[in-house]
């Protein structure tokens, strides 16, 4: 497994989204233990949650206290492992879209204490700002990372969901304590582009969610087949390599920045097994510039 840096930490180059493991179609808890389990075995060292990755009004922290749980049983060395979890979103009922956001400070603080109490540790490795609150100062809810971070509750500290700006003025507030930008990024989905360079330029690790996008679910049960969509290229390729378009994928975005450090969410401990090996996978210039081309294409 190769490796990248986030923050002064050295952490695998494809992280694990723990999310699918808690929320809607989640699977049982013995396959979700040994999802991440597996994922440990592959080498990852990044695991991604948050205290809102539960079933809709279930009591908030399933997540967190899975990703606990599996490490606390897993038969090797945890160590190196960076966990990171967020704050300020919440799923208080309704239906799967029923998304609340929250970034009042006093909420951060709150939230941020309970999630260290289920993760049982001293100090979250990395605390990030789920999503800016339109309702809140955007400084005060940063003003309370920086908070947790003077408390040494939190180690380092992230923002999801943001644009260039709130980045620029996150770092602004927190300096060289601010290591992360998580938004949303892939072949299908690339409005980020612009929060990408800009977390190269400033040193960030960028950790694109829902990586994926635009790579059908495939290659796992069977061969990966040829796509109609503007895509494709992805599925052909993978063909010729002998790997899944989720695989080449997540290569393909590893060359995107050498900040990047993809976190696929995976359900089942064949995925990110797979998912692990993109680390690994190198791709040429040629491979590259057919991928470029591809994903440039009008949808």
């Amino acid at each position: 497994m190769r490796h990248r840096t986030l923050g002064d930490i050295r952490v695998s180059a494809i992280g694990l989204g723990a999310m699918p493991l808690s929320i809607e179609g989640r699977p049982d808890r013995a396959r979700a233990l040994a999802t991440v389990h597996a994922a440990l075995d592959a080498g990852v060292t990044l695991l991604d949650t948050a205290d809102s990755y539960h079933l809709p009004g279930a009591e908030p922290g399933h997540n967190e206290l899975l990703v606990a749980r599996a490490l606390a049983t897993y038969g090797g060395d945890t160590s190196r492992v960076l966990v990171a979890t967020k704050g300020g979103r919440g799923r208080p009922g309704g239906g799967a879209a029923d998304w609340t956001v929250n970034g009042d400070p006093r909420h951060l603080k709150r939230a941020a204490e309970a999630s260290l109490r289920r993760l049982g540790v001293e100090a979250i490795g990395l605390y990030q700002l789920h999503k800016p609150d339109p309702a809140i100062p955007f400084e005060e809810s940063v003003g309370a990372l920086r908070d947790l971070l003077d408390e040494g509750k939190i180690r380092l500290a992230g923002l999801s969901n943001t644009d260039t700006d709130q980045i620029r003025r996150a770092h602004a507030i927190l300096g060289d304590r601010l290591v992360s930008v998580q938004n949303r990024y892939s072949p299908a989905v690339r409005d980020s582009e612009p929060e990408l360079r800009l977390a190269a330029e400033l040193g960030l690790a960028f950790l694109p969610w829902s990586p994926l996008g635009g790579i059908s679910r495939s290659s796992l049960d069977g061969p990966a087949e040829r796509s109609s969509d503007t895509l494709g290229t992805f599925h052909q390729l993978a063909l010729e390599r002998g790997v899944s378009p989720q695989q080449l994928c997540l290569a393909w975005l590893l060359t995107r920045s050498p900040t990047v450090i993809p976190i696929p969410g995976a359900s089942r401990p064949q995925s990110i097994r797979d998912s692990a090996a993109a680390a690994d996978l190198s791709l040429t210039e040629k491979e590259l510039s057919h991928l470029d081309e591809a994903v440039q294409r009008p949808r």
